[in-house]
Parts: C-alpha cells; sequence; structure tokens
C-alpha cells in the first residue's frame, strides 16, 4: 500500500505496526539461549518483495468419519539454508492470535524424498525454522488439520454432511514476505457428489478433486470454503452487475426450502446495501450459509465472501427462530468496512504481526449498528422487532456497571485478552462491548446529524462518503481515526473528536442513550416481555430476570449470568449454581416469575433453595419492584427520527 493511500496519521500507525518483528527481534536478543538441537537464527523481516514461484495446497477432505482434513503443501525453494515457516496466528475477524495450532498434526517435511528436521521456534511458537538442503528446488510439508470430534474440544468444521475449509488453519507459509506477495494454488477432495460454495474461482476439476485459480495468501485466507451432502445456490441479484449469491449447506434437504418471500427479502438486503453505500468493492459475493446443529457456529466477514451457521429452521420455523435474522446482514457490511475500509493499525503486513484493535468501534459497532438497519430495511427483522431488539441491547449496556471502571475503548483489547472465552461476571468484567455500545454510539451520531440538519443528511451521508467511492476498487483502504472524524465533518461540522471521545473514554453510570431520545424513544421496563423477547429466548431457552432479582435461567434453572450488585449478587448467587426451589416447590421460570410478582407486596419476601456443587442452602430476596423488562417507549411531541432510520430506502 503506497503512503499516498494513507493520511500521515494512518501511515505512521502502520510503519509502527510494520516494524514491530524488529523490535521483537531486539527484545528476543536479551533472552537466554534456549536449549534445542540447533541454534536458531532470527526470523527474517517482513519485505515487500514477491515470494518466488507458486506454492500448491492440496486438502483432502474425505475423511469424514474421523473429522480429518490431509494436508500436502509443495513450497518452491531459491536457495539453501535457514528457511522459517509461518502458521497464521493473528486472524483477521477473530481480531486476536488464536491461530489453533495445536489442531495441527503429523508435521512432516521432505526435500527430494529426504527428510527435513524442524525445529519450533521458543518464542515465536507458531514458527518452524528448517534448513533447506543444497540442490532443493522445492520442500514439501505433509500434516492433518484435526477437526475437534466434539464442542469441548473447539468448533467442529467437518460433520458427515458438511464441512467448512478454513485455509488459515491448513498451511504453512514462508516468513519474510508480505502475505499479498506470497502466490497459492489451492486443491480440494471432495466426497463424491458434494457441492461447494467459495469465492475462490475453479479452474479445473478431476474426478472429486477441485482445483482453484492461484492467489496470493491474502486473498486465499480470505476465501473460505463451505461444501456439504445437501446444497442449494441462489442468486440474490438476478441480473445484477456482479454475481452475489447465496450458498446454503444443510443437515437435511428439508432446510433448504425457503419461499419466494424468504428469498425476496434476501434480495432487498443486498438491494439496500446498494442504496446506502452506491459502490460495490467486490466483482462477486459468495454468502456461505450452514443450517446446522452440527457445524460450529460461526459468522465471519470476508472481503468478497462470508462464513455464516443459522438454525436449521431459519426458513421453516420462520417466525419462532429470530436469533440468526440480522448475521447475513451484518457480515455482508463487512465488506465495505472492515474489508475494504479497514482501520490501519490493522493493516499488516502478514498473519504473525500482531494486530491492533483501537478502531473496533467502527468496524464492529457501526457494522453492528447497520447491520440491524439493514435487516429492518429489508424484512429480516420488522420494525417492531428491530425497535424491541435495541431496547434490549440499550437495556443490557445501562446495566453495565463494569464501565465505573473500564472504559468502552479498552473493550476493543478483548478479543486478545480473553479470546472469546466465557466470563462468569460479563457485567462487571465487561466484554467485547464495542459491538452492541458501539451501535449504541452511532445511533447517537446518526440522530444528530439528523437533528443538525433537520432530517436533510444523515449517517447515510457518512456511509457513502466513506465506504461508498472507488466503485469497483478490491484494494484495502485504510483508515484513522483522524479519517472518521473528517468524514462526519463532511456531512454536518462539529466537534466529532470530543464527542466520540467522551462515549468511547467515559465511565459510569448509565449508557449513552441520546440517540434514543433524539431518535424520539426512550428506554422503559414493563412486567411482560416484549413479543420478539419472548420468541427469541424461548428458542435459546432463556429465562430473563436481569433487571428484578440480576439473574438469567438456562431451560433447567442453572443460572447463566448474575447482574453485579443486583439483589441476586448481593445474596451470594453466582453463575453455575441451580435454582431448586422457589418458595417452597419445585422450581421452573413460571414460578420464580409468579414469586417476583408476588413480592410486590411489601410484607412477602422470595426464598429459593439453591444448589450450588454438592451443597444446598436457602437465600431470600427483600424484593418489591416486580418483574421488568425492556421496552421502547415514544417520547410524545417529538420526530420519530428512529423509525426514519429503520424505514427501507426507495433510491
Amino acid at each position: 500500500m503506497p503512503p499516498s493511500r494513507l493520511s500521515a496519521a494512518g501511515f505512521a500507525a502502520l510503519l509502527l505496526v510494520s516494524t514491530a518483528p524488529a523490535a521483537l527481534a531486539q527484545a528476543d536478543a536479551g533472552a537466554a539461549p534456549p536449549a534445542l538441537p540447533v541454534s536458531l537464527p532470527p526470523i527474517p523481516a517482513v519485505r515487500d518483495v514477491a515470494y518466488p514461484g507458486v506454492i500448491r495446497l492440496e486438502v483432502d477432505a474425505t475423511n469424514l468419519s474421523q473429522h480429518i482434513f490431509d494436508v500436502t503443501e509443495t513450497i518452491p525453494v531459491a536457495q539453501a539454508g535457514p528457511m522459517v515457516l509461518f502458521f497464521p496466528e493473528w486472524l483477521p475477524g477473530n481480531h486476536g492470535p488464536v491461530g489453533p495450532v495445536r489442531q495441527l498434526g503429523g508435521l512432516e517435511i521432505t526435500a527430494g524424498g529426504q527428510r527435513v528436521e524442524w525445529v519450533r521456534d521458543t518464542l515465536h511458537p507458531l514458527a518452524y525454522h528448517i534448513d533447506v538442503p543444497a540442490g532443493a528446488s522445492e520442500i514439501v510439508a505433509r500434516f492433518q488439520h484435526l477437526s475437534p470430534t466434539e464442542g469441548a474440544q473447539g468448533r467442529i468444521t467437518m460433520t458427515p454432511e458438511m464441512l467448512n475449509i478454513q485455509w488459515e488453519k491448513m498451511l504453512l507459509y514462508p516468513a519474510g514476505h508480505w502475505s499479498r506477495n506470497i502466490t497459492l494454488q489451492p486443491s480440494v477432495k471432495l466426497p463424491t457428489g458434494w457441492r461447494f460454495g467459495t469465492a475462490l474461482e475453479p479452474e479445473t476439476k478431476a474426478g472429486d478433486i477441485q482445483t482453484f485459480k492461484p492467489v496470493n495468501l491474502e486473498v486465499l485466507i480470505d476465501s473460505p470454503m463451505f461444501a456439504g451432502l445437501h446444497y442449494r445456490q441462489v442468486d440474490l441479484d438476478p441480473g445484477g452487475r456482479s454475481p452475489v449469491r447465496a450458498n446454503f449447506v444443510a443437515d437435511k434437504p428439508e432446510s433448504l426450502e425457503a419461499t419466494e418471500e424468504q428469498i425476496q427479502i434476501l434480495r432487498n438486503m443486498v438491494d439496500q446495501f446498494d442504496r446506502l453505500y452506491g459502490a460495490r468493492h467486490f466483482d462477486h459475493y459468495d454468502f456461505l450459509i450452514a443450517m446446522t446443529d452440527k457445524l460450529g457456529g460461526i459468522g465471519l466477514e470476508h472481503h468478497r465472501s462470508s462464513e455464516n451457521s443459522v438454525d436449521p429452521e431459519f426458513f421453516t420455523g420462520w417466525a419462532t427462530h429470530l436469533g440468526d435474522r440480522d448475521l447475513l446482514s451484518h457480515e455482508m457490511n463487512h465488506s465495505w468496512d472492515g474489508k475494504w475500509r479497514r482501520p490501519a493499525d490493522q493493516y499488516v503486513p502478514n498473519f504473525n504481526t500482531p494486530l491492533q484493535n483501537s478502531l473496533l468501534w467502527v468496524y464492529e459497532g457501526q457494522t453492528q449498528y447497520y447491520g440491524q438497519v439493514i435487516a429492518a430495511r429489508s424484512g429480516l427483522l420488522s420494525k417492531q422487532q428491530a425497535m424491541d431488539s435495541l431496547a434490549m441491547t440499550a437495556a443490557t449496556f445501562d446495566a453495565r456497571v463494569g464501565r465505573e471502571w473500564r472504559a468502552m475503548q479498552d473493550t476493543t483489547n478483548d478479543p486478545i485478552i480473553s479470546q472469546r472465552r466465557p466470563k462468569a461476571w460479563l457485567s462487571w468484567q465487561r466484554d467485547e462491548d464495542y459491538y452492541s455500545e458501539g451501535q449504541l454510539i452511532w445511533l447517537d451520531v446518526d440522530t444528530l446529524i439528523r437533528e443538525r440538519t433537520n432530517g436533510r443528511k444523515s449517517l447515510d451521508d457518512f456511509a457513502k462518503a466513506f465506504y461508498g467511492v472507488e466503485d469497483g476498487s478490491y484494494e484495502a483502504k485504510p483508515y484513522t481515526f483522524e479519517d472518521v472524524v473528517a468524514a462526519l465533518n463532511g456531512v454536518v461540522e462539529n466537534d466529532w473528536a470530543a464527542f466520540l471521545r467522551t462515549r468511547l473514554d467515559g465511565h459510569g453510570p448509565g449508557a449513552p442513550l441520546d440517540g434514543l431520545a433524539r431518535g424520539g424513544w426512550r428506554l422503559v421496563y414493563r412486567e411482560t416481555p416484549s413479543d420478539y423477547q419472548k420468541t427469541l429466548y424461548g428458542e435459546l431457552k432463556r429465562n430473563d430476570f436481569t433487571y428484578s432479582l440480576g439473574i438469567q435461567t438456562g431451560a433447567s434453572n442453572n443460572i447463566r449470568s448474575v447482574q453485579w450488585d443486583s439483589p441476586a449478587f448481593k445474596a451470594g448467587l453466582a453463575p453455575g449454581m441451580e435454582v431448586v426451589a422457589v418458595n417452597g416447590r419445585a422450581a421452573d421460570a413460571d414460578r420464580i416469575a409468579q414469586a417476583i410478582t408476588a413480592a410486590k407486596d411489601p410484607a412477602t419476601v422470595i426464598e429459593m433453595i439453591v444448589k450450588d456443587g454438592d451443597q444446598y442452602r436457602t437465600v431470600a430476596f427483600d424484593y418489591h419492584d416486580g418483574l421488568r423488562y425492556p421496552h421502547l417507549e415514544r417520547i410524545e411531541g417529538t420526530p420519530d427520527r428512529l423509525g426514519d432510520i429503520l424505514t427501507p430506502r426507495r433510491r
């Protein structure tokens, strides 16, 4: 990427990231030498030069019963001597160093049929050192990618009916080169009769082996595959300027039976994105959609595709399955926000250079905002469902007491700190709050622009100016905080830097809900859940008493979460406990709700028997405010800007 494409601040940030390996090498130099059979030469610095030759990557994906992918990788070499091969560590869209090297097994490297020993780097354990023998023109690496066989081991990527190939888990690549300068040609052997979807372009087919056109490493890792026995492809932009396809694989064939109305809603989504941005930064786009209870869940963005797991009843149980409704719109939005326009501190030379996540409140937060907005504009969600969902988000973050000690900006580090592992005290520890609290910030921005311009402009104008330019350009265009501020000022003048920093760096109490009020609505609590929440939590088997006692339970009365400093917290409850009885009767969700309602009488106390491991104890709650569920309530006499935001665009 030439410096002319970045602001001065952005290029400085890019240089800081790109030179990180040199800084690491200096730090490593002071470490005591490890006790290894050979000394470890330095990992070569990344250079912006082409890697010689084309790497052949062959994947055999036919061992369904054991969930094993067999890999053969042939890597050209230009000279003898030390060489370092990387297993990808910092994975795009995962925002952290989560490359599952533990799933690599059986690595054997040869040259001319003779074994070449490898030694793992002890400071950078996803790097493998080898010594290329004299006269070798290529090396061959053979190994297996061992997909988990059950969920406790990690995300399952192979089942008897389908599989998900993510190339970053099935390759090694030479250190010392930008990813875009390493060319690979992948091929896959699939089970007989299976079909697939991917953004890669097919080249030749021989029996069950599909070979694709050569691409650079960055494009390859950005182009996963879904394949399956039960497969359907749907054209989502008939006659459009570039193909947009939905590639479905399913556990059972009946899941593929979408109605024409449902297909039209997906087509509406593509149309609403075109109306929002105007430009396309892809020559084709492929949704990869697994309708499954067996394959591991995923929602992962790519430039020309996305990986999406939805419920098997996504189509056939449309009225009662709401949990995945905004997934497709969220992931497609990333083609513009996150993939084409990319935070400058995430534009790194290869997949083993650390990413920085300081702008994820734009990358993910604005995508969370537009994912929901486009879902409503297209019909994936009704306007009322979108508003009910927003009420739940507003309530969640209004009660996120962890902001007392941890600013929202700091949550952008969470994918690195927590690596998406579960937490016990979410309301206090915080999590990747830049997604949905980011959504509230961008609602705040949108409604302020609408207010300042009397409805003549909106965040949509920012979206078109920031993402909807250079139609047809596929090369990533990094941005900085200053670029975001400048683009907002191009829509309407304001001290946007202070506006954003106040919301990113401030502390509680309460979420940034000015956007709701300016949108014409307020957050309120009622004794019954919205139809949306009732349906969604019925699907997810959750029972929500967060805003009353401060607990959420699962189907078996296990306590899933406890709100920090709530009545339940003060009574000593914790996630993992089980509610056995309430007011002397066997517990279930209805009886807990009835007990909370009865306790509106100040003379009534709620009493529970709780199981904690092999111990039982009785707890009492002096709580009398009844059941509380979040809703949005109209502020009379104000413009309904939120309603306007959720209305489909006509042009």
